[in-house]
């Protein structure tokens, strides 16, 4: 074959006569004792154990990146479903939601029907799991062909997996396997392939099984301490939600892609729309009845983080309290914004326009007492374009049925309001939780759901293309696990954002944004990642979008004004 050359980081260059491996080229990598669990090619996700054969920059990834991080994780799922398999035959796990770091589990729904996941050894499996790791298998890849696949999922009780390749229809699917582990009545485990894996089961040997609920969780390690499992925080509130939505959605026969995907094939999805957009109605609704039966709260924060819906949801709640005959009054925290003069620093010596301090708090506290005493108060407005506050703001004056509606990144967080008793703040808690699985043993994260969302957004209203925006995620996301996601407790109430439809119609946007994305930059990776993700669902028009739907906000023509 033809000689290529590969550059690795600092410059250093290699020619090569035949296909090498990831795991072939490990010696040429300086990571200062941190694990390679892949490798970027040309700005591609490889596997360690992937051939390269073209000319190409690769880089490492260790457990201290998302990306290596994320790979661990998915090896980890993978060894729990063959323990599972080889103890469970006859039933089904399924994965659920994210949990600070760890993935809810049940295995079959009889199971979280009964309560306490009934019947399950965790002692035995992770016994299982840790024999598994023990033995080092080999995680091979291979395709198979079409026919081939469908018998695999279909013996292998995976309705779901069965289902969506079916609808697909390629003529090959790639898949993982490990053969020969202990215990195992096959003698070989296989689940489909969608992102790598580590090259063998020996490499993630850090997690923990605890019951959870009607099932129980797969704590693994965060990315930013990948030597250590951390304390476990709960967070009820949102494990409820969760739980409530997937119950719905077992109950109407949509809980996957394949059975969304069944829908739109049967030509449903309108009116699987409509039912949608009138339970998440309905919660806004009992929202504004919760904050009716407490007659002294004045203010509503409405937290949440990027593309959960902050501006939309507070219109949407705003119509549900003039129902009740309240006179709502949105306010957004960006009016309070210091300015790009006095934004504090962050850690980079970069304005931190995220943190708590970049907001004038003793400001928005005064304002909010004298609204409270009836007297006129001028909001300031906020002018992105020159990083300053207008010279003229809005003033407007509270009566006995006025009730603000704050939304912005800390409305959760107490040091926002230290001057508000608390008997006048109702906080709400937004989030974008899909209870939709691609299958039965890959979730459907919420932080892509969330992304998908921006990257439309971004497109439709602030000229951005998709690797602009996820050149900026990274940035995003540590702000919400500094200044949103520490607050979620102190919620009165969490409302769920997501719209179980969302996804075909956010393909039609999302997909041409992400195809431009080029090899040579470094945002193509995550922009291929989630095209691969898409394409597990059917296209959908917007044409049926209600024009007062969260999804509005994202896509375009809604009939709020921002």
């Amino acid at each position: 074959m033809t000689a290529f050359t590969i550059t690795f980081p600092g410059g250093k260059r290699r020619e090569f006569q035949s296909p090498v491996t990831g795991a072939g080229l490990l010696p040429e990598f300086r990571t200062d004792g941190h694990p390679v669990y892949a490798v970027l090619v040309n700005n591609e996700l490889y596997s360690l154990n992937r051939e390269i054969a073209v000319t190409a920059e690769v880089q490492p990834l260790t457990d201290e990146t998302t990306e290596g991080s994320n790979v661990y994780r998915r090896t980890l799922c993978f060894i729990l479903a063959a323990a599972a398999a080889a103890l469970y035959p006859e039933r089904k796990l399924q994965v659920g939601h994210s949990l600070g770091h760890s993935y809810y589990y049940a295995l079959t729904a009889e199971d979280e029907k009964n309560g306490g996941g009934s019947g399950i050894d965790f002692t035995a499996l992770d016994k299982k799991m840790r024999e598994i790791i023990a033995a080092d298998l080999p995680i091979r890849n291979r395709f198979v062909s079409y026919r081939e696949a469908l018998e695999i999922f279909r013996s292998n009780g995976q309705d779901d997996t069965y289902r969506l390749l079916n609808q697909l229809g390629r003529p090959r699917f790639l898949i993982n396997s490990i053969k020969n582990f202990p215990g195992n009545p096959a003698g070989e485990f296989t689940d489909l392939y969608y992102l790598p894996l580590l090259p063998s089961t020996g490499l993630a040997n850090i997690f923990h099984l605890m019951p959870y609920g009607k099932g129980f969780l797969l704590r693994f390690p965060p990315t930013a301490h990948p030597g250590r499992l951390e304390e476990f925080r709960d967070i009820p509130k949102l494990s409820s939600v969760y739980r409530k939505y997937r119950d719905w959605g077992r109950r109407i026969g949509v809980s996957s892609a394949g059975e969304l995907n069944d829908v739109i094939i049967r030509g449903g999805i309108k009116e699987f729309m409509e039912i949608t957009e009138t339970l998440q109605n309905r919660h806004f609704a009992e929202i504004a009845d919760n904050i009716c039966s407490r007659p002294d709260v004045r203010v509503v924060m409405l937290a949440g983080p990027s593309s959960s819906g902050k501006t939309t949801s507070a219109k949407k709640l705003s119509l549900q309290l003039r129902v009740l005959g309240y006179e709502p009054k949105v306010i957004s925290l960006d009016n309070y914004y210091r300015g790009q003069d006095s934004a504090p620093l962050g850690a980079d010596g970069k304005p931190d326009y995220e943190c708590l301090e970049a907001l004038d708090v003793p400001l928005f506290n005064r304002n909010l007492l004298d609204l409270f005493d009836g007297r006129e108060v001028e909001i300031p407005v906020y002018d992105f374009k020159t990083g300053s506050r207008k010279p003229e703001g809005f003033s407007f004056r509270m009566n006995a049925r006025t009730i603000l509606i704050v939304e912005g990144i800390h409305g959760l967080n107490d040091n926002l309001t230290p001057n508000i008793p608390a008997e006048r703040k109702y906080k709400v808690y937004l989030s974008a939780l899909t209870q939709l699985t691609l299958d039965d043993h890959n979730r459907i994260p919420t932080s892509d759901n969330r992304l998908i969302r921006r990257i439309v957004r971004d497109a439709q209203f602030r000229n951005k293309g998709a690797a602009g925006t996820i050149a900026m995620w990274g940035a995003v996301r540590r702000g919400e696990q500094a200044h949103i996601f520490p607050f979620q407790n102190q919620a009165d109430i969490m409302l769920n954002t997501a719209l179980d439809y969302e996804l075909p119609v956010l393909k039609v946007y999302a997909e041409p944004l992400l195809r431009a994305v080029k090899p040579v930059e470094p945002e193509y990776a995550k922009a291929s990642e989630l095209l691969g993700f898409l394409s597990n669902f059917m296209p959908v028009s917007s044409s049926c979008v209600p024009g007062q739907s969260i999804l509005r906000e994202f896509i375009g023509e809604s009939d709020f004004k921002y």
